[in-house]
């Protein structure tokens, strides 16, 4: 399994050091970060997180996927190519 994985249906206001953090008890997170319009800057509600280990991953996959996050439900996916490259 890819350490990267894609977060979707974050809330707007959701910061990286959020992201991070929410990751951070499944293991080491080596980058968290939200997608914003190019144009305004604003979120995208969504964002990647890339662990240190596919296993940390697979668990932050594993608990998070379809759990609620800000009072919205969350997806967590591992991320494709043309995702993690996306923004």
């Amino acid at each position: 399994m890819p350490h990267k994985l894609f977060v979707g249906g974050l809330p707007w206001a959701t910061t990286a050091q959020e992201l991070e953090d929410l990751f951070a008890s499944f293991g080491e997170v080596t980058s968290a970060k939200i997608i914003a319009d190019r144009r305004t800057g604003r979120s995208k509600g969504y964002g990647f997180v890339e662990m240190n280990t596919p296993d940390s991953a697979r668990g932050a996959l594993d608990a998070l996927n379809n759990s609620e996050y800000g009072g919205r439900s969350i997806t967590v996916d591992p991320a494709r190519d043309a995702e993690a490259e996306a923004d």
